[in-house]
């Protein structure tokens, strides 16, 4: 029987416990790799993180959303608003204006009335003033007359009308005055009377006086 050789068998346990040292060289190696940071090498593996990083606001441009949103409603509150105010002026001009022809019709309603006071009989200025009626299709069912008054003279005159509403019997029922103040040579005015009272019974409007001062 052969014995194997000493020196033959020496050489193959070295190079088995060299190649397990070799084996464990390299896993080191690789968990060295894998748990060690590059240190600033670009060429180095990348390194990961569990949890996102959130984006730098610091660098978006615009406004958020709900910024955007306000913003627009502020614009259009304040644009209401503005309306809102340019129509309640309107309103209030208008307002102011309605009662500024009151007041002036008022002033001459009550100036004709001071002027026939004393009157006797219809008045010096029949042929100067005349009337006819403002159809009641036109007047939503008012009784409106249309008194003309015309300044037949060669000077500046007033004038002052009385006009009374009778009832189908002939009884006055309502007694309106209207007139004219400093109307020029040649010149026209035509001023409305309206009756207060109900369409009916049906009423008669008479020219009753026309004075001239």
């Amino acid at each position: 029987m052969n014995t194997p050789s000493p020196r033959g068998g020496r050489p193959v346990r070295a190079r088995a416990a060299s190649a397990v040292v070799a084996v464990v060289a390299t896993a080191l190696g690789a968990v060295g790799l894998v748990s060690c940071d590059s240190g600033g090498d670009d060429t180095g593996s990348p390194s990961f993180s569990d949890r996102p990083t959130p984006p730098d606001t610091a660098s978006f441009s615009g406004e958020h959303p709900s910024s955007v949103a306000s913003a627009a409603e502020s614009r259009i509150a304040s644009a209401q608003a503005s309306a809102s105010s340019a129509a309640a002026s309107a309103s209030a001009r208008e307002a102011s204006r309605q009662a500024s022809i009151g007041a002036e019709i008022e002033r001459s309603r009550q100036a004709a009335e001071n002027a026939l006071k004393g009157v006797e009989g219809r008045g010096n200025a029949l042929n100067e003033v005349g009337m006819t009626g403002k159809p009641r299709a036109d007047t939503n069912g008012v009784l409106t007359v249309v008194v003309t008054i015309t300044n037949k003279t060669s000077a500046t005159a007033s004038y002052a009308a009385q006009v009374d509403f009778l009832d189908p019997s002939g009884k006055v029922v309502e007694t309106q005055f209207v007139g004219a103040e400093d109307l020029p040579p040649g010149e026209r005015k035509q001023p409305l009377v309206i009756s207060r009272q109900p369409p009916e019974p049906v009423l008669t409007p008479r020219l009753t006086k026309a004075q001239r001062y």
